[in-house]
């Protein structure tokens, strides 16, 4: 009988602390972090992924007129939203005017209004990833199974969403476990993981058709694809993961028309920007066989294709930041932004450089900061 009043009193609890009520808001917190700047960006928009399975998922906003850093603000704009965000977000976008954001594990994109951050409406896609857009529409990849590592899991999918009605209208299969997409044309790059299939892992970049929605070839550049941006000159970055034991994460170049693979940097990427022709990149990279990661960051010149830095920031700041985690550029400003993730338990921190890499300001973000949006004015 104990042990049966113990079972249910820790259900009680898990729906006590997992379930907002209209009653109870987290209240949002703001910080002066620096002194108001005038650009034509009005702010940025920062997603906290929060802990996978933790239902910490928040967003932050930071506003360039006044310098000031607004904490969680989504529970306070949307007060009848339950669960707030959800368990994982993993990307976002703003585009017109609206923005979206991708809440992987939650199986959901949330709609919002870009200006506001209120709630739209909710577009359901199981296990959805990221986002590219073109024209009318919205384009999500999605792993298309549940949250598991399985040698039989199916392959992933990209679907196309009208910007209008939010509705779902067409989809296509790719390869397994995609994630990060591009838009180059009349063609859409998928870069394939096959994370959940280890060892077995994808190689390719699925090529899509979007006028007849259609798979028309796969690339094959390396295992365990993660991110893919294009530059000015028909060209795709994309970065493997590598396997964590032997097989290093890399950086690869791609010749979007013809497929080939023109060169391979030999550097660590966890994550990247493109801005005027430089390619910002940071690296964490884990291995298995040590348990260790090894910081990197640089910058390419994608019109040279050459590495030409092998820091963006000052080595003081380098060494503090423990686990970098997302990476954004002001397209105005050229100031550099990057979040530490910490032990991705605990709060974690945004960094602001300047495009020289000196340091201008820092600020509690939330759990695993993450994603950047720019919202334009």
């Amino acid at each position: 009988m104990k042990k049966l009043n113990f079972c249910l009193l820790a259900f009680a609890l898990l729906i006590l602390f997992s379930c907002r009520t209209d009653d109870y808001v987290v209240p949002s917190e703001t910080k002066d972090v620096s002194s108001g700047e005038d650009t034509p960006i009005k702010g940025f928009y920062l997603l906290n992924e929060g802990n996978m399975g933790s239902n910490k998922c928040t967003l932050d906003y930071f506003d360039y007129a006044t310098g000031t850093y607004r904490k969680n603000i989504y529970g306070e704009t949307n007060p009848n939203v339950v669960k707030e965000l959800g368990d994982v977000g993993n990307h976002i976008m703003i585009y017109g005017s609206k923005m979206y954001v991708v809440v992987n594990v939650s199986n959901k994109i949330e709609v919002l209004e870009a200006k506001t951050a209120k709630r739209i409406k909710t577009i359901q896609l199981q296990n959805c990833r990221y986002l590219a857009f073109k024209g009318n529409k919205v384009y999500a990849s999605s792993y298309a199974g549940p949250v598991e590592l399985n040698p039989n899991s199916p392959p992933g999918k990209v679907v196309e969403i009208d910007t209008a009605s939010l509705a779902i209208e067409r989809q296509v299969v790719v390869g397994y476990q995609p994630e990060e997409i591009e838009v180059m044309g009349d063609q859409l790059f998928v870069a394939n993981s096959g994370g959940y299939r280890f060892p077995n892992y994808d190689k390719t970049v699925s090529v899509i058709n979007l006028n007849t929605f259609t798979e028309t070839k796969k690339i094959d550049v390396a295992i365990n694809l993660h991110r893919i941006k294009k530059d000015n000159y028909g060209d795709l970055y994309v970065s493997s993961r590598g396997d964590y034991y032997n097989i290093p994460s890399s950086l690869f170049l791609v010749d979007a028309t013809t497929g080939t693979v023109k060169k391979d940097f030999h550097v660590a990427v966890s994550g990247m920007t493109i801005v005027k022709d430089k390619l910002y990149y940071y690296g964490n990279e884990f291995n298995y066989n040590t348990h260790t990661y090894v910081k990197t960051f640089g910058i390419i010149d994608v019109k040279t294709e050459q590495v030409i830095a092998n820091k963006i920031i000052d080595q003081q700041y380098a060494d503090e930041i423990k686990a970098p985690y997302g990476i954004a550029v002001n397209p105005y400003t050229e100031d550099i932004y990057l979040t530490d993730a910490k032990n991705y338990v605990t709060t974690g921190y945004v960094y602001c450089f300047d495009k020289t890499g000196k340091f201008k300001w820092k600020t509690e973000g939330g759990n695993i900061p993450a994603h950047f949006a720019f919202l334009y004015k």
